[in-house]
């Protein structure tokens, strides 16, 4: 519950005795911001592989905004929002020690310090909304005076949370190549929010989230503030019921929408199978590892046809001209005889005419029956420190046992597979958490893919909730473009996803196999599709803007300048500046 905020000077009460009154009643405890980040830590809960997740998400989103109400200013909020993002990231991103101090090699204290250091990164963007909201259309308004009632958010405070909020968001997912894990909006794959991702992305998932929380919010602490007030009982009733209506209708556009169907199926239904070959990480690049993997996926492509057969990221350990004529000859002449396209992962890299490899590529290759060429898709959105290394971070990635750490990059929009008159978009690793970047190889491919496919390897993860995690972004991917998604992974979380994001097939993690399905692509853009993060952008800074110009802030502020006297008290005792 807020503290008492006033925008009144009592009476015989000076203004520069009320400031001192304020910095001393209103000087937040520790553990304000200690509560913040345990709320933080306990949203890790709302992501998979808890299910229905967003429904706690929505809750602990009502404390979150309840609680920036406490903060005497955008200082305080921002510290609050950084405590907050720091325990969600530190709990929810964990598994990144595993790979540099496990897999990697790293010691463990340095592979510790590294992940606390990587969450606080992460934290200064909730800080960052948070601190915008409050400069915008929070407690900015108040200033220095004192009001005989508990703050109460205002309309302007609700948008101005929901916009910043995503901005921060877009902002984490954007700067330093990006790092949109946890972004709030996939939480709500299962919540009652996963309506609006056809329409405006993960981001404006986050946005619609952040408004009904704060709307929410706004409604119980009117209740609570106007309970013992002066005003009839009608305005009281609608103060709170006006919120409170509005977040309800969020709540069941969101639970309506999937009903929508913004793409249609196309082409014949597809047969596939994803494969699932469980190889160590510890031996994957070890010479005995490499022919082992090799061996165990010609064996796992070759056991039954289909129209389509995927392996996970670099299944095939090598450089693409360095893989066995055997194993060749073998898929070829299987594509060949059973009319089965196959991709599989390997290394893709360029021979120059003195025998030196140059540019490396992770990459997927293609076999299409009866075509003697071979597809090939170069993976784009790299891996900080594993696939690239960020200039001055040399020293770093030298304490980690991590092969090839510097890739080439491919093109931002290529070709798609095509398997049986189907286009098939495929992707890589952790490219497929970048909603924009998936939606505009849909959008400006002159052959709009049907189908999605992403090869990935998380084994680096170990047995975390990093493989849940990635499942839960992958449906997201079919809930904003409208088209299945099919991912082949060395480990977990193997699956297939039809274009609503339901899991329609899954291998048990930590286990090798095979998914034997069918799948329909589908053609159509969704409003997503069509115009990617524009539109959450947009609406964001308008609101920002508004409520920065027209905001109870600047009200006050005209106010303030205009009802009092050269000596600092009012101009008389009937002067009021209530809250908006």
């Amino acid at each position: 519950m807020a503290d008492p905020i006033t925008s009144r000077l009592r009476r015989g009460v000076t203004s520069d005795a009320a400031d001192a009154n304020i910095r001393r009643a209103r000087t937040l405890p520790w553990w304000h911001y200690l509560a913040a980040a345990a709320v933080g830590a306990l949203n890790t809960l709302s992501f998979a592989p808890t299910p229905h997740g967003g429904w706690l998400e929505l809750a602990i989103f009502v404390f979150f905004f309840v609680w920036l109400t406490r903060t005497t200013g955008w200082k305080s909020a921002a510290l609050t929002g950084f405590a907050f993002g720091f325990g969600n990231y530190v709990t929810g991103v964990w598994w990144l020690y595993v790979s540099m101090h496990f897999y990697g090699g790293m010691p463990a204290p340095l592979a510790g310090t590294a992940l606390v250091l990587f969450s606080l990164y992460l934290a200064v963007y909730p800080a960052l909304a948070a601190g915008v909201w409050s400069f915008c259309a929070g407690h900015a308004r108040n200033g220095k005076l004192v009001d005989d009632q508990p703050f109460s958010p205002t309309w302007h405070g609700a948008f101005a949370f929901a916009s910043a909020w995503a901005i921060g968001e877009w902002l984490r997912g954007t700067v330093f190549t990006g790092f949109p894990w946890l972004a709030s909006g996939y939480a709500q794959v299962d919540g009652p929010f996963a309506g609006f991702a056809p329409i405006v992305g993960v981001y404006g998932v986050g946005w619609v989230l952040a408004l009904a929380a704060a709307l929410i919010a706004q409604a119980v602490l009117r209740s609570l503030t106007t309970k013992n007030g002066n005003a009839p009982a009608a305005p009281r009733a609608t103060r709170v019921a006006v919120p409170a209506v509005i977040a309800v209708a969020l709540i069941a556009a969101g639970l309506v929408l999937p009903l929508v169907s913004w793409t249609t199926p196309a082409n014949a239904t597809l047969t596939v199978r994803l494969l699932q070959g469980n190889v160590k990480q510890d031996m994957k690049f070890e010479e005995s590892g490499v022919k082992a993997a090799i061996d165990e996926y010609q064996r796992m492509i070759t056991a039954k046809p289909a129209d389509l057969i995927v392996t996970p990221e670099t299944a095939i350990p090598v450089l693409a001209q360095a893989i066995p004529q055997s194993f060749a000859l073998a898929v070829r002449n299987f594509a060949d005889s059973t009319h089965s396209s196959i991709l599989f992962g390997a290394v893709g890299g360029t021979i120059t005419p003195e025998g030196r490899v140059v540019d490396y590529t992770n990459s997927l290759f293609g076999i299409t029956p009866g075509q003697p060429g071979v597809f090939r898709y170069d993976k784009h959105h790299l891996v900080p420190f594993g696939e690239f290394v960020p200039w001055g971070f040399r020293w770093f990635v030298n304490l980690m046992n991590i092969p090839l750490g510097d890739f080439a990059r491919g093109a931002p929009v290529q070709k798609p597979f095509v398997v049986r008159n189907q286009p098939v978009a495929v992707d890589i690793c952790y490219e497929d958490i970048f909603g924009e970047e998936i939606a505009r190889t849909v959008r400006e491919s002159d052959m709009p893919a049907g189908v999605l496919v992403n090869s990935t390897n998380l084994a680096w993860f170990g047995d975390t909730i990093a493989l849940d995690q990635h499942l839960q972004i992958a449906r997201m991917r079919s809930l904003e473009t409208g088209r299945p998604m099919l991912r082949a992974t060395n480990t977990g979380a193997t699956a297939a996803i039809d274009a609503r994001g339901n899991v329609i097939a899954r291998l048990p993690t930590f286990t090798q196999g095979s998914i034997e399905t069918t799948v329909q692509g589908t053609t159509g853009f969704t409003p997503y599709v069509t115009s990617g993060n524009n539109t959450v952008l947009a609406v964001s800074l308008l609101f920002l803007a508004f409520g920065f110009a027209f905001g109870p802030g600047r009200v006050r502020s005209g106010r303030d300048r205009s009802g009092r006297d050269r000596s600092g008290g009012s101009k008389k005792n009937g002067d009021t500046n209530n809250n908006a």
